[in-house]
């Protein structure tokens, strides 16, 4: 008897031994919002390895990897069937070279490399899915040295979501490499209550964003929804404690520089998403940014917002009607604050000390991180006049 307890003692340790091992393998990824580039918004299932090495190429000449951005990421349509041994296979005609030799491609470039698959049998395009092949494809993926999976949720019937993704989780770091896991769920089943306990390094809070500046739509055939960018942006309110270094609160993709809202919208799409802790994935065409889109996605101080170490998701500490105040603390103690005018016209916002945790008598320095500008000491309070769906974005420096 004493001896089996002893066995059992034994495999008990070593099963815990191997999970632990295991859990180390992604334990250090996303310690900030990851930051990168997808194919969905802009191209669909319009994909090939012509179109991600330029996007690759691109994401280095424009300056944006010097400003933070790591991932090139695959989104769907870039697999068409399992083989004999029901390895997921990549399209021939759009990937002749296959995944490795893009992968190592984009790893050249001082990149990583991301792709996609789904917890149901076909992803949301209808191409094979990963579901019952899960450690068949992390171990392909693994020897495809891909750095970043986002695993969607079409198909899934009446699977768990928090069992599936934990599935995939420990299939990953059961190939023995780092791979970020980025869960696709939609917020359906609130990832946020239980995406850090499966080890998902990011996880959606909402449907599918669309490139409006608001409101909501039905998908053709009725099902619910797309969503515009503000639309979004109220379902963040009230999930910030669920995030931070490791784990991050995922409102969708950046829809910046796809045209369908203002260059102002725009900015303040990204202010808002660098003081949410968001993952920054840019989804336009990075060869043909103009000026000023460029500027937006590659403004250091803004990512700097996004990527403090601290790891808090930013709140919104204020509303009245159109106008809004959200504050994020940051590791240094400062404040990063936006002004938000979600209204037909300009109009003045302020923002008290007391609503960002400081006493009202203090003296603080407040700066412009979009015209790089310091503007002064203020006592108790900072107001500006911000444009019509525009944001101003200030940190305030006691």
């Amino acid at each position: 008897m004493r001896k089996q307890l002893l066995l059992l003692l034994m495999f008990a340790c070593s099963l815990s031994s191997a999970i632990a091992q295991k859990s180390a393998v992604s334990k250090d990824l996303a310690l900030t919002p990851p930051m990168g580039w997808n194919t969905w918004n802009k191209f669909a299932c319009n994909v090939s390895e012509e179109l991600v090495r330029g996007m690759a190429e691109a994401m280095v000449k424009s300056g944006m990897k010097d400003a933070g951005y790591q991932y090139v990421v695959i989104d769907d349509c870039w697999q068409v069937s399992r083989d004999a041994n029901a390895n997921i296979v990549a399209d021939p005609q759009r990937f002749p070279s296959g995944i490795k030799a893009l992968a190592d491609y984009v790893h050249s470039l001082g990149l990583k490399f991301g792709i996609y698959s789904d917890a149901g049998s076909k992803t949301c395009a209808g191409r094979p899915g990963g579901l019952g092949h899960e450690y068949q494809d992390a171990l392909q993926y693994a020897a495809w040295d891909v750095d970043y999976l986002k695993y969607d949720w079409c198909n899934t019937t009446t699977q768990d979501a928090k069992a599936s993704y934990a599935n995939i989780r420990q299939a990953l770091d059961a190939s023995g490499r780092p791979i970020l896991l980025s869960i696709c769920e939609w917020g359906t089943a609130k990832p946020w209550l239980w995406g850090k306990e499966v080890g998902g390094n990011l996880w959606r809070t909402t449907g599918d964003i669309q490139d409006r500046w608001a409101g909501k739509q039905k998908w053709p055939g009725g099902d619910c929804c797309s969503n515009g960018m503000l639309a979004i942006v109220d379902e963040q309110v009230g999930l910030e404690s669920y995030a931070g270094p490791g784990h991050w609160n995922d409102p969708d993709m950046l829809e910046v520089g796809n045209g369908g809202m203002t260059t102002t919208e725009y900015q303040a799409h990204f202010s808002l998403w660098a003081l949410l802790a968001a993952p920054l994935i840019a989804g336009n065409d990075l060869r043909s940014m103009t000026p000023e889109i460029h500027d937006i996605l590659t403004n250091k101080e803004v990512i700097a917002i996004d990527q403090d170490p601290l790891g808090r998701e930013g709140r919104r500490v204020w509303k009245d009607g159109d106008l809004e105040v959200w504050g994020k603390q940051l590791k240094n103690g400062d404040r990063a604050v936006i002004l938000l005018n979600r209204g037909s016209s300009q109009h003045e916002i302020a923002v008290t000390w007391e609503q960002i945790g400081y006493p009202a008598h203090v003296s603080a320095a407040v700066r412009n991180l979009w015209t790089h500008k310091d503007l002064g000491k203020f006592t108790e309070r900072f107001s500006a006049t911000v444009a019509s769906h525009g944001a101003v974005m200030v940190t305030v420096r006691p």
